[in-house]
Parts: C-alpha cells; structure tokens; sequence
C-alpha cells in the first residue's frame, strides 16, 4: 500500500484498482475523490455477482461533484440492470451487438466426449491450431490433473486456479504472455478482465453451468479483429437448460449444430405441441398465448429468451439462475431468523 499511496501523492490523471484497496484507502483519508469526475467499473456484472454491490455503493459516497459512471460488460443479467438503476441517474444502455451474445470472430466447435475420454481427446483438441491455447475447468483438481498431464505429454504448460498464491498465478500468467509457454489450463478466474493476446484457441474441457460463463470464456479468442477457435466438450452431465441455451447461442452466430444439440426437445422452438396433442376449445384458441409466441414477447418485451440471466433456452419461469437466487435468498432468510446454531429461543 505504501508504494501505491506514493505514486498517488505525486499526483495522477487515472487511478485502476480493486474495490477492496480503493474503499480501504478512502476510509483511511489516504486518498480522496474531490476531483475525480469519471468511475468506470470494468466487468461490472462480475462485481455485482461477487458480492462487491455493497463497496462500490460505498464509493459513490465519496464523491463530491457530480460524475458521470460508466458500467462495461459482454453480458447483463437482471441483476446488474436493477444495480445500475438504483445506483445512476436516468441511465443510458448502449448495446454493441445482443448482451450476452457471443462474438461473431470466433469459430464454436462443440463436441460430444464422454467424461473418461476427455482428457485423452484433449491432445487430439491442441493439433488444430498453433500455441497460444487455454483451456478452461470448473474446478481446481481438473486443473491441476490436466497441468500434470500435459507437462508428462511434454506440452509447455502452466495453470491458475484460486488455490495458488499470487507468486505462482503472475510467473503463469506472464510466462504465457511471453510466450514462453504454449498452454494456459485455468478455472473461471482467467475469463474475465485477462488480455491474453492472439490466443488461438480456447478449450472448454468443462461447460460452465451458466451460459454468460461460456460467452465471456470463449471471448478470450478472436479479440481486436482476429478470428480464433473454440471448441466446447459437453456430455450427460450437462443439464438440459444450459444445452439448450448453448443451442441457441449457437443458431445465432450461424455456427454448426451438433447432433446432440439438434435433437433436444426444444419448447421455445415447439409452440405448437399442446395444440397437436390435444384439441383446444375455440374459445380458448382465439387468446393471445405469449408463451407460444416467442416473437411476440420478444417485440413486446426487447427481451430475447430470459429476462433474468440473457440465456436462450428458456424462459424467466425455468431459469436455473433466478431459481438458485431464490434457494440462497431463504436460507439466507432462514439463518437470519434462527441464527447459524439452529432455534434461537428466549427464556
């Protein structure tokens, strides 16, 4: 902190920090924002996921002439938009292409490899294009098993993952940037805010459960102009919804549906279902369905898919998001009202 808070004395047009030092520097008086007219939060929607909702509100609180805010993402769920309501004055939205929608420079190969045959199938994956390659995990033993694995093949590989020290995670990180190595293997911290140039190619070894993981890992590649690979292992252990949002990721950049994919029973696609199945009453069939209409609640709405999470496979009434918010809402209810060591009782 000392060496930071003395580059800032010596005065600065732009300060980039994290909003943990930035509200503890301001806490501490070691720094003020009197003159500061701009706060741009990067990957805002991360933040707010991660629980920075709080810190970021407390530094507003430190500005003291009127500033313009700026809040930067490849997706915007639900929950940032209320942020950004709550938190700005009469907000503008400025989209570049669909929120959430995958960019177009980037070639989407998914396919399916059975859960044992996966790590062998990733050498055959790293001959489709020259180095620089990340390859994506959903945990860190995965990670760490493939780094292994790899390093035995004799690729020049490195790993990070939230479980190493910050020594390790810089000399992987700056060594891959370098080009000393070939292969970078990580967990979802090397998605987001990461500017590896000319990756050529990005490996998800595992889907991530949520489609905006997907959109911001794949964004990894195909970067400033240049065109890249991605390809997507996917098997049973996938669920549906996530298959079926990746389904239509893919039908809108025009990408190659596998097999697997195309065969999903798709219910935004089959409106007409209940009608084969089963004769409706006149009555009934002259009212406006919504739910059959997937134009319909798109014009209506501005909303393609998903208001809550901007996935494509389902509608707000099936989104695993909103449906885990709600899980973690009660039990966060429920500690509050029994406290953590179960029945809270007065005598």
């Amino acid at each position: 902190m000392r060496s930071q808070l003395e580059v800032v004395k010596r005065g600065v047009h732009i300060v980039v920090a994290t909003p943990g030092r930035l509200k503890d520097l301001l806490a501490k008086k070691k720094m003020n924002l009197d003159n500061c007219r701009y706060l741009t939060l990067d990957e805002a929607d991360r933040l707010v996921d991660l629980g920075f909702e709080d810190d970021i509100r407390e530094v507003f609180d430190h500005f003291k002439a009127q500033r313009q805010t700026l809040l930067f993402s490849a997706t915007m769920p639900k929950k940032i938009q209320n942020f950004a309501r709550s938190a700005l004055v009469k907000p503008v939205t400025v989209n570049v292409g669909r929120a959430g929608a995958a960019n177009l420079d980037v070639i989407q190969e998914v396919e399916y490899v059975k859960q044992e045959a996966k790590i062998v199938y990733l050498l055959e994956c790293l001959q489709k294009t020259p180095p620089p390659v990340l390859i994506f995990c959903e945990n860190k033993a995965d990670v760490d098993d493939i780094h292994e694995y790899l390093l035995l093949k004799g690729v020049e590989a490195v790993a990070i993952h939230g479980g190493k020290d910050q020594e390790e995670r810089e000399y992987a990180i700056s060594s891959f940037k370098a080009g000393q190595k070939d292969v970078l293997v990580a967990t979802d911290v090397a998605s987001k805010g990461l500017d590896f140039p000319d990756i050529q190619h990005v490996i998800n070894y595992d889907m991530p459960a949520e489609i905006e993981n997907y959109v911001h890992r794949i964004g990894r590649t195909g970067r400033c102009g240049k065109t890249g690979i991605a390809t997507t292992f996917i098997n049973k252990n996938q669920s549906e919804t996530t298959l079926l949002d990746l389904k239509h990721l893919l039908q809108e950049a025009k990408q190659r549906i596998p097999p697997v994919l195309g065969e999903l029973n798709d219910p935004m696609e089959d409106g007409d279902a209940i009608t084969s199945a089963q004769r409706i009453p006149p009555v009934l069939g002259e009212l406006n369905d919504p739910m059959e209409d997937g134009d319909a609640i798109t014009s209506a709405s501005g909303v393609k898919g998903c208001a809550y999470c901007g996935g494509l496979g389902h509608r707000i009434k099936d989104c695993p998001k909103l449906e885990h918010q709600k899980t973690m809402a009660i039990a966060g209810s429920r500690r509050d009202y029994f406290g953590s060591g179960g029945y809270r009782g007065e005598v």
